[in-house]
């Protein structure tokens, strides 16, 4: 049987539902649209193949994720969040905040996982973000923003393209600073989406 922290808290409960290791890691994944099995085994790099379909389970136990088969001609299975599970978007996006706090920018070695960008984006800046079309390039991994909705990949016709390294990426999202990166286009309009970004994350004092 599964642990439980057998307490009436509603943190616990939370804890109960989408604590256990790697779940959050796959609701962070389903938060960008529905996912394949597969897609999720190739996102979530050192995820035992046991251990992902253990947690698909318990979320969708526990009415966090759903199953359905796409129309033909893909007629694949994919797992997706339900609305309660769609539900744990802010609170997702102010944990990442708090984890920047004291993971501070990538480093020479730091392993990225493939979409980290998009997440990076959707965690930090999508949900109030002006109408307006913006494209981010980090290396081989690109990124845009319209209207407020992120996209995987480049898009048509951007209002504004940045360009940087993982570190100037982090310092645009995190502490809205431009000195590490190239703008091409509306810089303006580039303001006004950071304009929305959280203040300045400082890493906190330590002993």
């Amino acid at each position: 049987m599964p642990k439980r922290y057998e307490q009436y808290c509603p943190m616990a409960h939370a804890l109960d539902l989408v604590g256990d290791r790697w779940a959050l890691l796959v609701i962070r994944e389903l938060m960008h649209g529905p996912k394949r099995y597969t897609d999720l085994v190739d996102r979530l790099q050192g995820i035992g193949t046991n251990i992902l379909a253990t947690r698909l389970r318990d979320l969708e136990s526990n009415g966090v994720v759903s199953r359905r088969v796409l129309p033909p001609p893909a007629a694949s299975k994919v797992y997706e969040l339900t609305e309660y599970g769609r539900g744990l978007r802010p609170a997702m996006r102010e944990l990442a905040l708090w984890g920047a706090r004291s993971l501070g920018p990538p480093v020479a070695g730091d392993e990225l996982f493939d979409g980290w960008l998009a997440n990076a984006m959707d965690t930090v800046i999508a949900r109030l973000a002006p109408p307006g079309r913006f494209e981010f390039r980090v290396g081989t991994e690109v990124a845009s923003l319209v209207d407020g909705e992120v996209v995987d990949g480049p898009i048509a016709d951007p209002q504004v393209v940045v360009e940087g390294d993982p570190e100037g990426i982090y310092g645009l999202f995190v502490n809205r600073c431009l000195d590490l990166v190239t703008v091409t286009g509306d810089r303006v309009l580039l303001e006004r989406l950071l304009d929305v970004a959280p203040e300045r994350i400082e890493q906190p004092a330590r002993a």
